[in-house]
């Protein structure tokens, strides 16, 4: 176990900053790669590293300043309850659901359902084969939705991969029936421009809205041409999904030209992402907001009418962030965390030659009031502990913990583990607790690590890339409150009200 405050959370020779010059630039002046691992239907290639990045690793193992491959380390306040490898599903693993008792595990080549009845023994209640990265998947009610963003020779689970080139190929929404978790039965898909990379629930109690996001348009790909400068929003009667259809395709960055009114990317903007679409979005149905984060634009918009969301504000980083990848709103809604992707989730970021505020979050405040609010940029917050140069690791996929008058966040870094951070002062973020693995390599860059860490009735889940489903404990006076609060279903990206 490793204390919160050891010393070695930021001592790193200088040696490996060196080391690291060459990564650094290739990051800085390229555009970043897709926002996620994408390796398709197939796991992600392994990347040798130099030898002289080998050896450093082993020094730095060597020497106790990070992890052995594969070792368990944590702060005090946490604890590891169990991990489930995965099983009959080899892809690799992606977002989580929540609802009840269960937990729903996206995966490459499907999705798993968990019964957390016992937190301490997770037990497996289904696991459905159904491949088409990335799988990212929600639920509401009876119904399971899941994007799939590869190309495939058609909308069955039985597809194939196929070319997005040929038009007959196929990328979007699935639906799932899953009023028997034991049996879920795929009842609906909606095929959607570029596929669906994320999606978003905007629930009603009659339907549920679904905001699409996929970006990468290609002259090439009959059904995802450029400037696709928006998203596609699904309707689903939920007593009839089979009519689930697109109702609207807002366009987000309007603007003249080809390329629309987003981030133009490089040249203009090296080593930041051209935006066309987004990668995620946040909704606040309690507050009719949203937040997206879109390739090289963090925006906020009203969903007072869901079909038809109306931009607020836009915004850019064109020194520090190289992809918007994700946004969290605080509970009261004058706070926006935005997440950078940087090297698009397949590099080594989290190192001191990449420094503290690239691949890092950005904490926003939201000042103003109605459609006149504005985004503006507070501080950046970064996992204080140094990652080998074999481990993918930068900010991705958390959620709030809900304690009343605090900002507190879980998240995930890949590789970085997961880190439990306040950022109740937007100006000064500080991590509370973490838990994470060593390297899984010592000699290749191998994607894994935590996909997604999300708080849910009183413990914290965590969906490992590479090493399956863990279960932590936080125990901590900071966090204890949130313990009291429990909720029905919880899909991050459609943000409760805690405190209701």
């Amino acid at each position: 176990m490793t204390l919160l405050n050891d010393p070695r959370t930021r001592r790193r020779r200088a040696a490996v900053a060196a080391a690291c010059t060459g990564l650094l630039a290739a990051l800085l002046t390229a555009v970043p790669a897709a926002a996620t691992p994408d390796p398709g239907d197939g796991p992600a290639a392994e990347r040798k590293v130099s030898s002289g990045a080998q050896a450093e690793v082993r020094d730095a193992i060597a020497d106790g300043e990070i992890p052995g491959q594969d070792e368990i380390v944590h702060s005090d306040n946490v604890e590891h309850l169990t991990n489930i490898p995965k099983d009959v599903l080899p892809g690799t693993n992606s977002d989580l659901a929540f609802q009840g008792r269960y937990a729903f595990s996206g995966n490459y080549d499907g999705f798993r359902i968990f019964d957390i009845s016992n937190p301490k023994s997770p037990k497996t209640v289904s696991q459905v084969l159904c491949p088409g990265s990335q799988n990212d998947i929600s639920v509401s009610g009876d119904l399971l939705f899941l994007s799939t963003d590869s190309s495939r020779s058609d909308s069955s689970c039985n597809s194939t991969t196929q070319p997005a080139t040929e038009k007959s190929s196929w990328e979007g929404m699935k639906v799932f029936d899953i009023s028997d978790k034991k049996n879920p039965k795929y009842v609906a898909a909606v095929e959607t421009a570029c596929g669906s990379h994320t999606h978003t629930l905007v629930p009603e109690r009659k339907n549920v809205y679904v905001y699409v996001s996929s970006y990468s348009p290609s002259a090439t790909y009959p059904d995802c041409q450029p400037p696709h400068d928006g998203i596609s929003v699904i309707k689903v009667p939920r007593k009839a999904p089979e009519r689930a259809a697109i109702v609207n395709f807002p366009v987000l960055f309007p603007g003249e030209g080809p390329d629309g009114g987003g981030n133009p990317g490089s040249p203009t903007n090296p080593g930041v992402s051209k935006t066309t679409g987004c990668h995620d979005i946040t909704v606040l149905p309690e507050k009719d907001l949203a937040a997206g984060a879109c390739m090289g634009d963090g925006i906020l918009f009203s969903i007072k009418d869901p079909e038809n969301p109306k931009v607020i504000d836009q915004v850019q980083d064109n020194v520090n962030f190289a992809f918007w990848h994700s946004a969290t709103f605080n509970q009261k809604a004058n706070k926006v965390v935005f997440t950078d992707e940087l090297g698009g989730g397949g590099a080594a970021t989290c190192n001191a030659a990449i420094g503290p505020n690239r691949g890092a979050d950005g904490i926003y405040d939201i000042v103003g009031k109605g459609d006149k609010r504005k985004l503006v940029f507070r501080s950046y917050y970064k996992i204080p502990r140094y990652q080998a140069d074999t481990e993918n690791c930068v900010a991705h996929n958390g959620s709030l913990i809900p304690v009343k008058g605090k900002d507190l966040m879980v998240q995930a870094w890949y590789q970085g583990g997961v880190s439990v951070w306040d950022f109740t002062d937007s100006s000064k973020p500080k991590e509370i607790a973490y838990f994470e693995r060593g390297p899984l390599s010592t000699t290749t860059m191998q994607t894994g690590g935590s996909w997604s860490a999300y708080y849910y009735n009183g413990y914290i889940y965590s969906n490992d890339i590479s090493k399956g489903f863990d279960v932590l404990k936080l125990s901590d006076r900071r966090t204890d409150p949130a313990k009291r609060v429990h909720l029905r279903e919880l899909n991050v990206q459609t943000q409760p009200d805690y405190f209701d």
